[in-house]
């Protein structure tokens, strides 16, 4: 038996009560939101439709700047990513920036079983790069499972550093804007959010992460 997805009728209906709904609360709301956009943090995540931001903070709109791709790669080439976080870091003036993978990811999976899925591969391309850098420690693991689960940790442990290389944060601090990086993992299956070692706020401590990860 299927299931019938919603319209699109019905889900601009949804919208209006929402709407409704965010207006009787405060009434102001929507008035603010359209003056200035002042979030507090960027958050760069996967695109999985389980791992929305505001819904897992517990946040409102207004209050996260998002960037979302599949397996939350950061890729020094890729121009999408990085305006995000020049404008996050540049114009916003957001003092944190959340790398949050999540585990069960499928480009990760994909990735550790050299799944051929199409255009994908390519971008999928960068995570095998981190399974590559860390096979030694991935392969001392008991089983598919739990190298899966580590990669994913590894991933999101990877990406951070590279936030935390591009010229973008390097420039950051060396004018001294506080900027800090933050590592963290969700869980489909309990809903929480776990931080994965200590946070990114200087070039020193970034060093410090690649060598706690044998690179």
């Amino acid at each position: 038996m299927t299931t019938d997805h919603p319209s699109l009728d019905v889900l601009l209906e949804r919208n209006r009560s929402w709407a409704e709904l965010m207006t009787g609360s405060d009434p102001e709301f929507f008035a603010r939101l359209a003056r200035q956009q002042a979030p507090r943090y960027l958050w760069i995540g996967c695109s999985d439709s389980r791992v929305p931001a505001n819904q897992i903070l517990g946040l409102l709109p207004g209050e996260i700047f998002v960037h979302r791709n599949v397996a939350n790669v950061v890729v020094h080439s890729d121009l999408n990513c990085l305006s995000v976080i020049q404008f996050a870091v540049d114009v916003l003036k957001i003092r944190h920036i959340i790398v949050c993978g999540h585990y069960g990811c499928g480009g990760v999976a994909a990735a550790m079983r050299d799944e051929k899925l199409g255009l994908i591969d390519n971008w999928l391309r960068h995570v095998q790069d981190v399974r590559n850098r860390n096979r030694d420690e991935l392969h001392k693991l008991p089983d598919a499972h739990a190298r899966l689960l580590r990669l994913c940790e590894l991933n999101v442990l990877s990406q951070a550093i590279n936030v935390a290389e591009t010229t973008l944060l390097q420039d950051a601090w060396a004018r001294g804007q506080p900027v800090e990086i933050h590592s963290l993992i969700y869980g489909l299956d309990n809903g929480i959010l776990h931080q994965l070692g200590p946070s990114l706020a200087a070039p020193t401590a970034v060093e410090q992460r690649k060598r706690a990860l044998g690179w």
